[in-house]
């Protein structure tokens, strides 16, 4: 299967997570990837920063009507909703937060479920809440692969917890065979 995107939730113990993930992505790993860390309404962009530091990708706050290119990695910025809409490009709202969050995981889960269909990949990592439970659940529902941290190698067990509660996840991994996995999957033409 060849996918178009990868979406991943991610909460506290989250900037940890994203770091081992980015700085093991090889420099022409193909697929986009767009991330939800609930993050403060008044944060800076000092940590997409650090991360750009340890990617070999160029990481990015998303835009808005910007169109999602292969190669890069989105983050939404503090106190959006971050939306994906059908032709490809990203929509931000400033709606009522949902699960307490703005941006909220489920948000970008579902609109993203709704763009992909089976070509997303939906990943749940560490996180103190359930915020992405619902939205994975959504990406199963339309042919999309769910790939969930173990929660015994996440800083914050009870977001992957709440979604494999949920859902019957495809790959419950720890984060050093999730990037093996997506590399993996990159390669995959068809």
């Amino acid at each position: 299967m060849h996918y178009e995107a990868i979406v991943i939730g991610v909460s506290s113990g989250g900037m940890n997570a994203l770091k081992i993930i980015f700085s093991a992505l090889p420099v022409d790993f193909n697929i986009p990837i767009i991330i939800v860390q609930h993050i403060g309404a008044h944060s800076d962009s000092q940590w997409i920063k650090l991360l750009n530091e340890k990617s070999h990708l160029d990481i990015k706050e998303a835009d808005e009507k910007e169109k999602i290119e292969k190669g890069k990695i989105y983050i939404a910025p503090p106190n959006y909703h971050l939306l994906i809409e059908k032709d490809k490009t990203f929509s931000l709202t400033i709606d009522e937060r949902v699960n307490f969050a703005r941006p909220s995981i489920d948000v970008l889960f579902e609109s993203a479920a709704e763009a992909y269909k089976n070509k997303l990949i939906g990943m749940v990592l560490t996180g103190s809440n359930n915020d992405g439970t619902k939205g994975i659940k959504q990406i199963k529902e339309c042919g999309g692969l769910a790939i969930i941290q173990d929660p015994k190698t996440a800083e914050s067990a009870y977001m992957p917890k709440s979604a494999i509660a949920a859902i019957e996840p495809d790959y419950i991994l720890s984060l050093e065979n999730i990037v093996e996995l997506l590399i993996k999957m990159d390669k995959q033409k068809e």
